[in-house]
């Protein structure tokens, strides 16, 4: 198995052990999250734990975030990438600021298909370098929030980034409008929309980019609970039709390296991190019903092949490298 998509920087020894029993390589996620190049640090342990261990662990770099009155930016942001590239880097992120917070000087929202990033996107084309876009969230980030929903703990937590009632900010279908023009105006871009595309509330307008756009492929992390919630056929016969272009992830996040961790604490985050593959594995390849965080659903059941496409051989497409 491949997770394609995750943020653990850290090689305790139960760790790999626990990779090992699930036959397990993680794909390690960086996340421009600021203007400071604070980011960097992440990248060099995700490049530092590939490079001690490549049957383990992979890497996904980004680069730093609009600074429109440096007319170096661009030729930086390549610069960046070849090194990043050179250092075993496997792919690059944008993450969902980009559309939702970052700014330009006259105050609109710089959205992905800005013409300022046309040069990275070319450069990436000419380089078979794939991007991982993480553009807009759940349509439910604009909708009340309803408890008991699959996305309530995390805006409840994190109102920031709960649109709901803020007309000043773009809408989801304004940011899904500007990641379709990117894949329209390069078509040779190779990119995975992370979270099933932002597009988790109905496999039905999943499966409507992806027949639009052959460069698309989308991965299903953090969504399973989104998946979980409709209907098991319906679901079924997504993954069935589209089993060529979704990949398997998680996008669980360590909060703290388990190595850092006394002896009862890592073993918690451990079991943790073990039950969130179990819960993965029991939707998708068991039968019967199954228990999805708080939701009851029937197992996908899956066919061997097409789990051997989701669970490895899509990411080994689609990241060239890993």
């Amino acid at each position: 198995m491949i997770d394609a998509h995750i943020h653990y920087g850290d090689d305790a020894p139960e760790l790999l052990a626990l990779l090992d029993e699930f036959n397990l390589k993680l794909l390690n996620i960086c996340v421009a999250q600021d203007d400071h190049g604070g980011w960097r640090d992440q990248a060099e342990t995700y490049a530092r734990l590939t490079h001690a261990d490549p049957a383990h662990f992979a890497w996904c770099t980004s680069f730093d975030l609009p600074r429109f009155a440096d007319a170096g930016y661009i030729d930086r942001v390549l610069a960046g990438l070849d090194a990043d590239f050179a250092n075993g880097a496997i792919a690059c992120k944008i993450w969902k600021n980009i559309g939702m917070e970052v700014r330009k000087p006259d105050g609109s929202f710089f959205m992905v298909d800005d013409s300022l990033f046309d040069p990275i996107y070319e450069h990436m084309i000419a380089n078979n370098w794939p991007l991982l876009t993480h553009i807009a969230e759940p349509l439910e980030c604009w909708l009340p929030l309803k408890e008991g929903s699959p996305h309530y703990g995390y805006y409840s937590r994190n109102p920031q980034w709960h649109m709901y009632g803020k007309a000043e900010f773009p809408s989801h279908g304004a940011l899904m409008d500007a990641r379709d023009h990117v894949l329209a105006k390069h078509p040779r871009l190779q990119m995975i929309g992370a979270h099933l595309g932002s597009l988790e509330y109905d496999v039905d307008e999943v499966a409507a980019r992806l027949d639009r756009y052959p460069n698309f492929a989308v991965d299903i992390s953090a969504r399973l609970a989104d998946l979980a919630i409709q209907d098991s056929a319906k679901v079924r016969t997504f993954f069935d039709n589209y089993q060529d272009r979704i990949l398997f992830g998680t996008d669980v996040v360590m909060r703290q390296a388990p190595s850092t961790l006394g002896e009862t604490e890592r073993q918690a985050a451990l079991d943790a991190l073990r039950q969130t593959y179990v819960m993965h594995i029991d939707y998708l390849q068991g039968t019967g019903p199954v228990q999805v965080r708080s939701y009851s659903t029937e197992a996908l059941a899956l066919p061997a092949a097409v789990l051997e496409q989701v669970y490895r051989t899509n990411a080994l497409h689609y990241y060239p490298g890993l």
